[in-house]
Parts: structure tokens; C-alpha cells; sequence
């Protein structure tokens, strides 16, 4: 493809992009497709020879388009938010455009350094704590999810508590950590693949109403399986969970890590985002003071495209401790003199994409100001929904309703609590394949509810109003 080539066509995909986010609300917002049915409009065999872009995009719409499912519909309203922005497209373009590698400092010094400023700039709008800025003993790291930063703490927590042995002699004896039962899966999943084992997460008690892990069991669980000869590796403390939102008390938690000398990650995936706003600093009421890592999402709730995982670590030693492996073709001026940060020795793989672009476009953009706007759009979107929940006799609002999540269910009088689970199934899957909107559902007390997480970047408050709409209709039918 020609310059002049991909100028004309690049135009082109701008220009359907754009498009389709203005008619993207017309769209049902769940794909409308049986399984296979993507597959088998697709040729069996690649092509011999080239085709033309136009008969790409005109397959971009015949094939692909059907089976998408809309997270940037307005109606969105499932899981959590996976926000995109023109910002944030504009900045992937050009991160794409350029093509960088940025695995050393070496290999493109302003890929390494705009993340460096970009990080720290987030970490002061945050509110979060000087050390982990990069020119203090911590520093930030743009991962790709959640799930990364959760495996990579769980492997600076076991460099640290075996004072660097297991990085070369391997795992010995047991070591254990410890979540709620509203913990992330990819914690479970994150001590699978770090050699500790699924056996050994320990799941701490929570609080019945709140949800809230519980520290006193915690207390009690650390010292019980100290006493036994385990090793305790870790603790993760959620800020917003994805089931419900809830928000452990990352303080009374941290005070007991401290205690037992074990790593505290906090795990702020959906909700750290939202302290960008003074008034819900609290939710880091602790972190200064206990955290030894700590990540959030831009990409759910701060109008940034996935994948855009920050990162932090109080002190960077066991994390580069546990990573950094030296081999010969890596070798650099720059690297030999200690004076530069090389991101590969950040993260599992090697290699790096130049991430911190559409985030830097994001923050340009919006500022401070923009973003706050936006967090506090959802916020209020969500209070008005779970006050026309808590008024409406047919429906059980679950309290306390956090942040831009609201879960709640049909009270279905009369009807078992099994048969009322089914109902409630029933009635989300029928809006569902409506493709009027997009729910989730979770268990709370081993009652099923359904989710409405709010904080879209296109979502009004027609939307969650015309939702509300639907939901109670549907239930009284």
C-alpha cells in the first residue's frame, strides 16, 4: 500500500468509524448472530491474491458488524464500561502508525518517557501517593489488563517474601494467598500460573451486607496458616469488585498485612479511576500508607480503549528483582548506566506497545475537568436509577448501591426462591435478545440480581431512563 494509497483508505476507515459511532445506538446491542454463523460467511481458504480495501470494508459490514456486540451502544449497560473516545482512538492510531517496540528505553526513548510522565500525571490526579511516582522508589507501568498487574504482583510478592531465592531456585513449601469470595478470578487464575497453586488461595470472610472482606477473619487465617509452615505471599484488596462494586476496607487490611509482614495489592480495576474526583478520595483511604501495588483501569470508566491497565508499585526492587534477565542482544549504553527505565523488565512479555500515546491524547483532551464530568455524569445517572429502584414495590434494591453499579431484582411474590432465580434469568435474557439493551447478573447471598453498571461514554440519562423503562414492562408481562 502506497502512501497516497493508504491516505485515501485511511480516510476511509476514519470515516466509517465515525459513522458508526453516531449510528451505533440504532444497532441492536448484542450481536444477533447463532454460533458459527461469522465462520461460515467467511471463505474456507485464504485469498490467492490481493483484494481491494473497498471489498474489505464492504465485508467489515456484511460479516463482521452483525456479529459485534455493541460496547460503545448507549444501552450498554453489562459488565462494566470498556469506554473508547475520538481522543483515545486518535492516539491508538498513531501508536499503530508509528509501530514502536518499546520493550527498552533504548529502542525508543520517548515511548519509555511520555509513559513515565503519563503515569505519574495520573497517579497526582488519582491522589495517590508520592512514592509511587517513577522518580521516587516506585513508579507506574502501563500493563494490558487487571489480570497482569494481579500475576505480576502475586510474582514481586513471592520474590520479596523468599528474599529472591524462588526467581532462581523455584517454589518450596507452601506459600498462600488471600482474597474474599468477591475477589477477581484472575487472582485465582494469576496463583495458577506463579506455581502457587489454586489449593492454596484462601478465601477470607466478608462482610454479609457490605461485602466487604473481613479483616479480623483475615487476622485469624494469617496466623492459623503461619502457625501451619505456610508462607503467605499476598493479600488483594478490592476497590469495587466486579460483582457488586464493593469496597474492601483497605486500611483494617493493610494494618493487618503489616502486621504479618505480606504483600497488600489493591486490586482498583473498575473504581480507582473515579478519584479523580476529591470527593471520592476515600476510596484510597489506606493505599498511602499499605500498599505495596495498586492498579486501576482507564479503560473501563476513564473514556480510554482496552487495553490500558496502570500500575503501581511502592518500591520497584522485588518487582525488577523478580523480572529482569540480562541477555547479550538486549545489552545497551543507555540500559548499562542504570539511568533509564526498560518497561521489559515490568511485565511478563518482552515486547511493548507504545500504550501510553492514547492515554497522553485522553488526559490532553478532556483534562482534569473533562474527566470528572464524565465520572460524575455516571454517578448521577446510577443514584437517579437506584432511587426509582428503591420506590418501585416490584423490586429489591441491593444497598449499599456503590459508584456507577446498580444491582437490584423483581420481587416476584409467590414464587419460590429458585423459581424467582429463574424468572429473573429469564427476564434478562429476554431483554437481552431484544437488543433494546445489554444486562449482567450476579449472586448476592445466593439470590440471583441483576447488574446495570452506568458510566458509558455515549450513555444519557434517556438511555437509563428508556432501560428502567423496559426492565419494569418486561417484568410485569
Amino acid at each position: 500500500m502506497t502512501p497516497d494509497e493508504f491516505r485515501e483508505y485511511g480516510k476511509q476507515v476514519v470515516d466509517w468509524i465515525a459513522d458508526y459511532l453516531t449510528n451505533v445506538e440504532s444497532l441492536p446491542v448484542r450481536a444477533q448472530v447463532a454460533p458459527g454463523d461469522v465462520r461460515r460467511a467467511l471463505p474456507e481458504h485464504p485469498p490467492e491474491h490481493g483484494e481491494g480495501f473497498a471489498e474489505i470494508l464492504a465485508d467489515l459490514d456484511r460479516i463482521v458488524l452483525p456479529g459485534i456486540t455493541h460496547w460503545q451502544h448507549p444501552s450498554f449497560f453489562a459488565y462494566y464500561p470498556s469506554n473508547t473516545s475520538g481522543p483515545a482512538i486518535l492516539g491508538d492510531l498513531l501508536s499503530s502508525g508509528l509501530g514502536v517496540q518499546g520493550m527498552l528505553w533504548a529502542t525508543s526513548p520517548a515511548c519509555t518517557e511520555l509513559e513515565t510522565v503519563v503515569v505519574d500525571w495520573l497517579a497526582e490526579l488519582l491522589g495517590l501517593p508520592a512514592h509511587f511516582r517513577t522518580d521516587d522508589a516506585g513508579g507506574g507501568v502501563i500493563q494490558d489488563s487487571a489480570s497482569s498487574a494481579s500475576l505480576l504482583a502475586i510474582v514481586a510478592a513471592l520474590h520479596r517474601s523468599s528474599g529472591g531465592t524462588i526467581a532462581q531456585a523455584g517454589l518450596t513449601g507452601r506459600h498462600t494467598l488471600y482474597v474474599s469470595s468477591e475477589t477477581h478470578s484472575s487472582l485465582a487464575k494469576g496463583a495458577r500460573v506463579a506455581g502457587v497453586g489454586a489449593e492454596n488461595v484462601r478465601i477470607v470472610d466478608v462482610d454479609p451486607k457490605t461485602l466487604a472482606m473481613d479483616p479480623v477473619a483475615l487476622d485469624r487465617m494469617l496466623a492459623e496458616d503461619i502457625a501451619a509452615g505456610a508462607v503467605p505471599v499476598l493479600v488483594c484488596a478490592t476497590v469495587g469488585t466486579t460483582s457488586t462494586a464493593a469496597v474492601d476496607p483497605v486500611r483494617a487490611v493493610g494494618e493487618v498485612c503489616r502486621r504479618h509482614g505480606v504483600w497488600l495489592h489493591v486490586d482498583a480495576a473498575y473504581a480507582g479511576v473515579a478519584a479523580v474526583c476529591p470527593e471520592l478520595r476515600s476510596l484510597h483511604d489506606g493505599v498511602a500508607e499499605y500498599a505495596d501495588s495498586y492498579a486501576t483501569n482507564p479503560h473501563k470508566w476513564l473514556l480510554t480503549n482496552f487495553d490500558c491497565t496502570v500500575m503501581w508499585v511502592a518500591d520497584r526492587t522485588p518487582l525488577l528483582g523478580a523480572l529482569a534477565i540480562h541477555p547479550e542482544f538486549l545489552r545497551n549504553a543507555a540500559t548499562s548506566t542504570g539511568a533509564v527505565v526498560d518497561y521489559r523488565d515490568w511485565q511478563i512479555s518482552l515486547g511493548r506497545r507504545f500504550r501510553a500515546l492514547k492515554l497522553w491524547t485522553v488526559l490532553r483532551w478532556y483534562g482534569a475537568e473533562g474527566l470528572r464530568a464524565h465520572i460524575r455524569t455516571g454517578l448521577a445517572q446510577a443514584a437517579k436509577l437506584a432511587a426509582w429502584v428503591a420506590e418501585d414495590p416490584d423490586f429489591e434494591l441491593h444497598e449499599p448501591q456503590t459508584l456507577g453499579l446498580v444491582c437490584f431484582r423483581p420481587r416476584w411474590p409467590g414464587r419460590k426462591p429458585e423459581e424467582a432465580d429463574a424468572a429473573t434469568l429469564r427476564l434478562m435474557e429476554t431483554l437481552n435478545d431484544s437488543g433494546a439493551l445489554y444486562l449482567t447478573h450476579t449472586k448476592i447471598a445466593g439470590r440471583v440480581v441483576l447488574r446495570m453498571a452506568l458510566g458509558g461514554t455515549r450513555t444519557e440519562q434517556r438511555h437509563v431512563e428508556a432501560g428502567w423503562r423496559a426492565i419494569r414492562d418486561a417484568a410485569s408481562t
